[in-house]
C-alpha cells in the first residue's frame, strides 16, 4: 500500500471531507467554484449534492455524523461493533454501542481517495483473506487492518446462510482481530410461529452477548423510543417510495442510496428523520408541480436495479442516468418489507413496542426481511424470492427496463443474475448485467462501464446515448 494513504485515518479523511463539503456553498459563487477546483475526484458529487439543497446538506451531514460516532467511539466510552448493512442498527444504538458497516464504510472510502480502495482490500488478502470474497466489505475492513482507524471491540452480524462472503469476510475479522463474535440465524420461513419462536430466543442471546461484551444492560425504555423514531422513519421511506409509482417519477435518484445509507448506519436516530423529513418534503413538492427528479426534468424512460448501485468515485451512475433522462427507481437496497409498503403484500413487518417480548419479535421480523435477506436466501424463482419481487416491482412503478450491479464476489447473485435476466426479458424487460465491481474500478473502469451502458440504452431503443 502506498506510503501517502496511511498519512491519515481512514473514519478521519471521510469525516473531514463530508463535514466540511456543507460549508463550500457558504460563500460567493467565484469562491465555491474555486474551492471545488480543489477537489477534483469528488467535485461533482459535492456539487450535485449541494444542489439539491436541504436534502444533499442533510445527507452529507447525517453521515459525518455518523463517521465522528466510529471516529469518537472509544473516546466517548462507547464499543465498536463490526456489523453488516443486513442487519438493523437500532439494538447497537440502544447498547451504546456504534456500530461499523463495513459495507457502507466501503462506499464511502471510494468518495474519498480515487483508486485507493483497491489498495486497502489488497491488504486484507496480504493478511490471509481471500481475494475471490465481496469487495463491499474488504474495502474498509483493509483499512482497520492496516490500523488507520480504531480496533472494533467484537463482530455481532445477522447473516443467516443467504452470503458465504459476507459471512467468511466478519468470521476472518473475528479471528485477524482475535474479538468476540456473534451471528444471528433464522429458518427458511418467515412467517410462521416456528419462526418466531426461533428468532426470539436467538435475539434474546444476542442481546444477552452485547451485555456481556459492554457490561451494560439493555435499557428498554431507550429502546423502545428509537423504535418509535424508526417507526417514523419507516412511514416517510413509505410515502416517499410510494411516489416513485407517479409518472413523472418526482424522487431524485439519489434519495434512493440516501434512505439506505442513513437507515444502515443512523436508524432510529434523528438525524436520518431529519433527512427523510426534508426528502419527502422535496418529493411531495415535485409531485404536486407534476416534475421529475430529474436535474434536467424531463423523464423519457424508467429503470429499476434489481439488486446494488454502481459505487466508483464521485458516484457517476446517478448524474449518468440523469444525462440521459433515465429515472432511477431504487434497488434492492432499499426495500425494507415495511407493513405499509406497497411493495410488501402480506410479507412486512411493523415494528411493535409495548413489552420487550413484542420488540425482540418486530427487530428479528425486521432482521429477516432485510435488503439481501428475504430476496436472495433461496432458489431466485421460488414464491416470494428474487424473481418474483423484481417483477411485480417493476409492473409496480411502470419501469421501462432493469439493470444489474453487483460485485464478483457475490456468488449468490452470480449463479442466478442470467436466468434472472432471461426470465425478465420474456416479461419484457430488457436487462442489462453490468459485468463489472461495483466497489472496485480496477476490475473495470467506470468508463468502460458507461461505455457498456450506452451502448445498451442504444442497441434496445431505450434513448440515443449522450455525451457524459
Amino acid at each position: 500500500m502506498r506510503k501517502e494513504l496511511t498519512e491519515y485515518g481512514y473514519v478521519t479523511a471521510i469525516h473531514s471531507l463530508l463535514s466540511m463539503a456543507p460549508k463550500v456553498a457558504a460563500g460567493t459563487r467565484k469562491e465555491y467554484e474555486k474551492l471545488l477546483s480543489r477537489m477534483p475526484h469528488f467535485r461533482d458529487l459535492i456539487d450535485s449534492m449541494l444542489g439539491l439543497g436541504d436534502p444533499g446538506v442533510l445527507f452529507l451531514q447525517g453521515f459525518a455524523h455518523y463517521a465522528e460516532m466510529v471516529m469518537d467511539a472509544h473516546k466517548n466510552g462507547k464499543k465498536l461493533a463490526f456489523t453488516t448493512f443486513c442487519q438493523s442498527p437500532v439494538i447497537f444504538h440502544a447498547m451504546d454501542v456504534v456500530p461499523v458497516v463495513l459495507e457502507v464504510m466501503t462506499v464511502a472510502g471510494t468518495l474519498i481517495r480515487k483508486s485507493a480502495i483497491g489498495e486497502f482490500m489488497d491488504v486484507c488478502i496480504e493478511a490471509g483473506f481471500s481475494e475471490t470474497s465481496c469487495s463491499s466489505q474488504r474495502g474498509s475492513l483493509g483499512a482497520f487492518i492496516a490500523g488507520l482507524a480504531d480496533k472494533p471491540d467484537f463482530v455481532c452480524i445477522n447473516t443467516p446462510g443467504i452470503c458465504d462472503t459476507n459471512a467468511n469476510s466478519f468470521a476472518f475479522s473475528a479471528a485477524h482481530f482475535g474479538i468476540p463474535f456473534y451471528q444471528l440465524n433464522y429458518p427458511p420461513t418467515l412467517t410462521d410461529e416456528r419462526s418466531r419462536a426461533y428468532h426470539r430466543d436467538d435475539f434474546k442471546n444476542m442481546i444477552a452477548f452485547l451485555e456481556k461484551e459492554t457490561g451494560n444492560r439493555l435499557d428498554v425504555d431507550k429502546l423502545r423510543s428509537l423504535m418509535l423514531e424508526m417507526r417514523r422513519q419507516d412511514e416517510m421511506i413509505c410515502e416517499i417510495q410510494d411516489l416513485q409509482r407517479l409518472i413523472p417519477n418526482p424522487v431524485p435518484g439519489i434519495y434512493n442510496l440516501f434512505i439506505y445509507a442513513l437507515r444502515f448506519t443512523l436508524g432510529g436516530l434523528p438525524e436520518c428523520t431529519e433527512l427523510l423529513t426534508a426528502m419527502l418534503k422535496k418529493a411531495k413538492e415535485n409531485a404536486k408541480a407534476g416534475l421529475s427528479g430529474l436535474t434536467g426534468g424531463v423523464e423519457k424512460k424508467r429503470c429499476l436495479f434489481v439488486y446494488i448501485d454502481h459505487y466508483a468515485a464521485n458516484l457517476p451512475l446517478f448524474n449518468f442516468l440523469d444525462k440521459h433522462g433515465i429515472t432511477h427507481l431504487g434497488g434492492i437496497l432499499d426495500r425494507f418489507y415495511q407493513d405499509e409498503a406497497f411493495y410488501s403484500h402480506g410479507q412486512g413487518y411493523r415494528l411493535e413496542t409495548a413489552d420487550l417480548d413484542q420488540m425482540i419479535d418486530s427487530l428479528a421480523m425486521q432482521n429477516s426481511r432485510l435488503p439481501m435477506v428475504k430476496q436472495i436466501r433461496g432458489p431466485y424463482d421460488s414464491p416470494e424470492m428474487w424473481l418474483e419481487e423484481v417483477t411485480r416491482l417493476a409492473k409496480e412503478l411502470s419501469a421501462d427496463f432493469t439493470i444489474y450491479s453487483g460485485t464478483p464476489g457475490c456468488r449468490n447473485t452470480w449463479g442466478m443474475v442470467k436466468l434472472l435476466a432471461s426470465d425478465l426479458e420474456k416479461s419484457g424487460y430488457p436487462t442489462h448485467i453490468i459485468a463489472s465491481d461495483a466497489f472496485d474500478d480496477r476490475v473495470e473502469s467506470w468508463e468502460a462501464t458507461a461505455h457498456r451502458l450506452a451502448e445498451f440504452f442504444e442497441l434496445r431503443n431505450i434513448v440515443p446515448p449522450v455525451a457524459v
